[in-house]
């Protein structure tokens, strides 16, 4: 089969439609030819694919061909079979009859003739040229068509059709088409299935030694062939992929003979992935199969052509920079046996061919955004990969100077090798003058500002060496016959492979460009080239492969290109700037603004600096967001000359900035000083308008650390503000400024603060002091730093960096901004507080303590208002005293803790020594001062403007609830208490004393205020008010305990007593004056048992406790009170309450709040004081008989129902007379209550109302009420309580029932029914 390699391709290149044969038996084709070629292409057809599922074909090419054609007669029978797919798949018979008996005799075996092929699909037309008006010839007609029906077609077929030329219907041509695609469908099955088991066949035999894989790529091809004629093209494209893999698999197989690569035709160098017709398949033939380099282009055009028909360019864009990548290493494999450089040469012209072809095809509006993204995307991996076998192409031919040396370039040129050819090409004879001309070549892209970089080891020092290596007279690989034994490879310091003398002595290392390093070489190995035909030069290759690459290159766009310089540079900017495009469309934003900076380097060294500048801040934007830093030094010196250029002084001196602002080690001290030059020179210069620069990033800023800075209103001041340079040396500035901004005010707007001189700024962090006139109340933050040198001025936005991330320097987006000014209202200048607030006795005269304390502020001619509040008085009769703080609390260093917590902080500096956060200790001129109160305000004295003072007033709290009492031969107002006690039966233990008193005093009866006013400051403009709340107490709490042991009437009374205070208490005498109906037992006269107890001592916020004895005063007969009655009660009330008297004395301290009285004499010491407390006690006599007696009468009937009236009776009877001191009336009113289950009773009359029972032993009252009961059953009866009487009180004598019966109604016959 592999003989019909020609004919095959000729018969494809001829066959492009399904063949359909037309068997014209009675001539009859010309007559209906318009007819059927009016049909084509058939629409929606239905065919099969090869997985037998049903694919409709948009437009299906038809051709008709006779059967008496040339084409379609095949010289031998196995070339009809291999190239069956050029066989008809239909075939239209055409006859007409108009006699019955010619029909029988000639043309039914005729046709009997024609279809007795089983492989044939057929059908025929049976065309009538009778009129319509001819009735005899139209029923002939119709008999012959009605016989040739009979004949030839059958119940599961219908074969035959009927045309009438004279009158022709639409359903006649859309019959034909159904049958003539019937036929079609058929016999493309049929073919199908015939190929797949050819296929097998010789599929199962491919590691055979006979295994022909041109064979096998003859019927894969045609059945993929018939797909495509059909429309099929995904099934054909599948096939192509499944001969690809076979391809593949039989060329990499281990145990496969390689053959012949190919490649070396002239014109391989130019790729042949989008055309199929350019090498005839004979040509790239061997004996059993084809040569890899031609074939596999071949195969993959034939895939790009059916992706192309199936609108999937992408997939050819993606399919095919795939396929460039992993031939180009098929290529390197064979590099030896390949024409020099034929690899690089091939990819370019392959991703040229690519992009040229599927951008003409592509149409973004038949795809997805993200599909056409990636279609983009591969454009620029396209253009990218192009251009950097470009750049090696230029690298080879000594045009690399030309091109910058950027991180990019140098990153994609060290991934990429040298071409390996088996042998270099030597340099052509008559070329002295070439390799002058590129030994003259040196870099013309230095860096401005004199910034040098070291270049990445990809230069010509490794072309030089690879080179040589590869040099027929030399041996490959070995470096010591290379160097004569003399010469070592070593890596310099910059990165690049250059070879280095090692005489003796050693000299030193340098680092040198790759011009001057080649030529140091050539020279030093001059010697050995006279021994055997010594190492090339780095010219003399460049012009080698030069030459070499003339003879390879037959794309004439290519050669132009490498003809010169100028033709390069305007190939690889293309090349450039379409990937740049591409990426920037496919979304792939880094990649384009990289490329974009190729763009610009170009442009700038032709000298377009406006388009080079618009992409280099491209280029920087990207890097700086990145924090590319080492990136941002190699585009930001370009950038700047650019800007330079184009007198762009704002964004000279920004770059210039940005240079300056690059992390350390990007750039050596010396050009970072002569940056720093420039932008003073400059900004000196005669510019003619001032230059606006933002330093943010350059000189930054924050607030000293520590709390903010507090001021008042109008009061002036100085911040103290950290200023970070980053310059490399100092500079004088103009003039320095700082923005305040308001926080919670947005009406303040900007407040603008100075520097008090022309501050001199120094490398790293510099200390400055700004002025700070007078500003509204409020925070403020630190806004905007300006400056100003010469026409320059800056600015600068940010904060300081310095300090760790958990310091308040240290300032990020995610912590907010610190203040550093806050200026109240009323800023804390004084502060008043109480040196004890509570503890003072209530109406005793005691003395009250006043801290004043100046807060970093004089209260020079200060005035104190006083006023006091309701219950409190200022004593005027006493001397006020004023005295330091030191001397107040100098004996009670142990004592600290029990000072209020409001003084405790000044407390502790003023006792230390220290005032007001000074370090010397203030001088007084005394210690203590007696001062006047006058009008209610005094004058502080000068002496204390500075330093913490106590003042100490003498202060009485009025209580209206207290009796006054003349005690020690003055008026002294004791206190009075209540306490209920309750005495219990014999025996028993009453009540603890813990109960709260019936008046007891709460801690708002306690509560004093004191308002004060302090006017100071220049004059009295200032003014401090505050209220200051004391509070007031008892000397002690009271509780009592009762016991009873004997029925004899003697208790026992226990009364403790808390103490209050947080002094030393002394009891010197106490006695109970009892109520009536209680008498004392003995003769103490109401003292306590034992009268040694007395007097008592209690300490702080301790107890102690006294125990008087007392009885009864008599039994009260029946009916008769032991409690005498009075008409007026108030002045009964003693008969009726027992009063403790406690005479008690105490002994404190002013200063801890263990108040003793104020004294009376002139002499003012704390001795002891003689005062009165009284608590009134009640006592109660004791329940040891009920009062009252009730009892439940037994209902009238012995049978309770339900729905049955009852009355309910009670009894209530008294068992003795009731004593009450307050009330001898002759009848009580009694309140009841009938309790009683709604859900179990209906009640009828009064459930609450009032009784009188008379006051006599034995009184009688009924109470009755009538109640229904509602349920049945044992339920609780209604029951009588006395609301106002203790349940103690009341005897249930007899006991009523807990539970009565109740039974069911009574039946009723009307409720009764009878079921039917």
């Amino acid at each position: 089969m592999a003989n019909y390699l020609a004919q095959f391709q000729t018969i494809k290149n001829t066959s492009e439609r399904l063949i359909v044969a037309i068997e014209d038996v009675s001539d009859l084709w010309p007559t209906v030819k318009d007819g059927f070629e009016g049909r084509v292409p058939f629409r929606k057809a239905c065919l099969n694919s090869k997985a037998r599922n049903p694919i409709y074909v948009e437009k299906l090419p038809v051709e008709f061909i006779l059967t008496t054609d040339s084409r379609l007669r095949s010289r031998f029978p196995q070339e009809q079979s291999l190239f069956w797919f050029r066989q008809p798949y239909a075939t239209v018979v055409l006859v007409t009859c108009e006699d019955f008996d010619e029909y029988k005799t000639i043309l039914k075996p005729r046709l009997k003739l024609i279809v007795q092929n089983d492989e044939r699909e057929w059908f025929i037309v049976f065309v009538s040229k009778a009129y319509v008006s001819n009735d005899q010839a139209n029923k002939m007609m119709k008999r012959v068509y009605s016989k040739l029906e009979v004949d030839f077609s059958s119940k599961k077929r219908d074969r035959c059709c009927k045309l009438d030329i004279h009158a022709a219907e639409a359903a006649f041509w859309e019959d034909v088409e159904a049958k003539m695609l019937e036929c079609i469908r058929n016999a493309l099955d049929k073919r199908v299935i015939f190929y797949e088991e050819e296929i097998r066949k010789l599929s199962e035999n491919r590691f055979m030694p006979v295994w022909n894989f041109c064979n096998f790529f003859i019927l894969k091809e045609s059945l993929a062939f018939m797909f495509e004629m059909s429309q099929l093209h995904d099934d054909a494209l599948r096939e192509y992929d499944e001969l690809e893999l076979c391809y593949l698999e039989t060329v990499n197989g281990q145990n496969i003979k390689h053959k012949e690569f190919g490649g070396l035709d002239h014109g391989d160098d130019q790729s042949a992935l989008m055309e199929t017709g350019c090498k005839n398949l004979s040509q790239i033939a061997l004996d059993d199969t084809f040569r890899e380099f031609d074939f596999r282009q071949y195969l993959f055009a034939r895939q790009s052509q059916l992706l192309f028909k199936l609108n999937r360019t992408v997939d050819v864009a993606s399919r095919g920079y795939l396929f460039i990548i992993s031939f180009s290493k098929t290529l390197s494999l064979h590099e030896r046996n390949l024409p020099f450089c034929l690899r690089e040469v091939w990819v370019i012209t392959a991703c040229l061919s690519l992009i040229k072809a599927t951008m003409s095809k592509f149409d973004s509006r038949l795809v997805t955004p993200d599909t056409e993204k990636e279609f983009y995307r591969v454009q620029g991996d396209l253009h990218s990969l192009s251009r950097v076998k470009l750049m090696r192409l230029a690298d080879l031919i000594g045009y690399g100077m030309n091109i910058e040396r950027s991180p990019c370039n140098s990153a994609a040129l060290s991934m990429l090798p040298w071409p390996k050819p088996e042998v270099w090409p030597s340099v052509p004879p008559d070329s002295e003058a070439m390799v002058l001309a590129k030994e003259k070549v040196i870099d013309q892209n230095p860096k401005p500002f004199g910034i040098t970089r070291k270049h990445l080891p990809l230069g010509p020092t490794m072309l030089l060496r690879e080179a040589n290596r590869r040099r027929a007279s030399l041996s490959a690989g070995n470096v010591s016959e290379l160097l004569d034994g003399r010469h070592l490879s070593k890596e310099s310091q910059a990165g690049d492979n250059v070879f280095v003398m090692s005489p003796s002595p050693p000299a030193s290392k340098s680092s040198m460009s790759r011009t001057n390093s080649v030529s140091a070489i050539s020279n030093s190995l001059s010697p050995s080239r006279a021994l055997f035909d010594g190492p090339m030069k780095l010219s003399e290759i460049q012009v080698a492969a030069e030459c070499a690459l003339h003879e390879t290159v037959t794309d004439d766009n290519l050669r132009k290109a490498l003809s010169s310089i100028e033709e390069f540079e305007k190939m690889y900017l293309d090349l450039t700037k379409g990937a740049a495009e591409n990426y920037h469309r496919s979304w792939w934003k880094r990649h384009g603004v990289v490329l974009d900076g190729e763009v610009a380097a170009l442009c700038f060294k032709q000298g377009s600096f406006d388009s080079a500048a618009k992409l280099y801040e491209k280029v920087c934007a990207l890097y700086a967001g990145e924090e590319w830093q080492s990136l941002l030094a190699e585009v930001l010196p370009n950038l700047a000359e650019c800007q330079k250029q184009l007198g762009d002084h704002a964004g000279y001196l920004t770059s210039c900035v940005r240079l300056l602002s690059l992390g350390k080690g990007l750039l050596l001290k010396q050009e970072r000083q002569a940056l720093q030059a420039e932008v003073v020179r400059l900004a000196h210069s005669q510019m003619k308008n001032p230059v606006s620069l933002d330093v943010s990033s350059l000189i930054t800023f924050s607030g000293k650390s520590g709390p903010p800075l507090d001021l008042c209103a109008g009061d002036p001041g100085n911040l103290h503000v950290s200023v970070w340079s980053g310059f490399p040396d100092e500079f004088v500035l103009d003039s320095l400024s700082l923005t305040l901004i308001a926080t919670f005010s947005a009406d303040e707007g900007v407040k603008v603060i100075k520097c008090s001189k022309d501050p001199l700024l120094k490398p790293g962090t510099n200390d400055i002091r700004m002025l700070l006139p007078p500003q509204n109340p409020g925070s403020y933050v630190l806004g905007v730093l300006t400056g100003q040198i010469g026409q320059l001025r800056f600015r600068s936005h940010t904060f300081s960096k310095g300090g760790p991330p958990d310091s308040d320097d240290f300032m990020s987006i995610e912590k907010p901004v610190r203040p550093v000014l806050k200026v109240s209202t009323q800023r804390a200048l004084v502060d008043i507080t109480a040196a004890v607030s509570a503890g003072l006795l209530i109406g005793e005269l005691q003395w009250l303590g006043l801290v004043i304390r100046p807060i970093d502020y004089s209260l020079k001619g200060a005035i104190l208002h006083i006023d006091t509040g309701p219950g409190l008085q200022v004593d005027m009769s006493h001397i006020i005293e004023l005295e330091t703080c030191t001397k107040a609390f100098r004996s009670l260093p142990q004592k600290i803790s029990s000072v209020s917590s409001d003084f405790a902080a000044s407390f502790d500096a003023s006792f230390s020594g220290k005032s007001n956060g000074d370090d010397t200790e203030p001088t007084v001129s005394c210690d203590v001062e007696q001062l006047q109160l006058k009008d209610g305000k005094l004058v502080i004295p000068d002496w204390a403007s500075n330093i913490t003072t106590v003042l100490w007033l003498p202060v009485r709290a009025i209580d209206d609830r207290s009796d006054r009492v003349i005690a020690a031969g003055r008026q002294t107002s004791s206190s009075l208490s209540s306490l209920s006690v309750t005495v219990a039966h014999s025996g028993s233990l009453s009540s603890q004393g813990q109960s709260e008193l019936s008046q007891k005093r709460t801690i708002v009866d306690g509560m004093r205020t004191l308002a004060l006013k302090l006017e100071y400051g220049s004059s009295h403009s200032r003014i401090f008010e505050r209220t200051i709340a004391v509070h007031f107490i008892d000397p002690f709490r009271v509780s009592t305990r009762i016991v009873t042991k004997s029925n004899n009437g003697v208790l026992l009374l226990q009364v403790t007593l808390f103490s209050l205070v947080k002094a030393a208490a002394k009891i010197y005498d106490a006695w109970l004056d009892l109520q009536s109906g209680f008498v004392h037992v003995g003769s103490n006269n109401g003292r306590p048992n034992p009268s040694a107890v007395l007097p008592l001592s209690i300490s702080a916020s301790s107890k102690g406790a006294l125990l008087f004895t007392v009885r009864l005063d008599s039994i009260p007969q029946e009916g008769k009170s032991s409690i005498p009655r009075s008409e007026n009660h108030e002045n009964d009330l003693s008969k009726v309450q027992s009063v403790l008297n406690i005479q008690y004395g105490i002994s404190g301290d002013r200063v801890v709040g263990a108040h003793s009285p104020v004294q009376l004499s002139s002499s003012g010491t704390n001795g002891d004081g003689n005062l009165f407390f009284k608590s009134a006690l009640v006592l109660q006599m004791p329940v040891l008989e009920p009062l009252l007696a009730v009892g439940a009468l037994p209902p009238s009937s012995d049978c309770l129902r339900v729905g049955q009236l009852i009355n309910m009776k009670w009894r209530v009877e008294r068992l003795r007379s009731c004593l009450d001191v307050l009330s001898a009336k002759e009848e009580e009113d009694l309140l009841y209550e009938v309790e009683v289950n709604p859900e179990n009773w209906m009640m009828a009359g009064r459930k609450r109302g009032h009784v009188s029972l008379p006051n006599s032993v034995g009184a009688r009252v009924m109470v009755s009420i009538a109640c229904i009961p509602l349920t049945a059953g044992y339920v609780r009866p209604p029951s009588l309580g006395l609301a106002n009487i203790d349940q103690f009180n009341i005897s249930c004598n007899p006991a009523g029932p807990h539970l009565v019966c109740i039974r069911p109604p009574t039946l009723c016959s009307s409720f009764c029914m009878v079921k039917s």
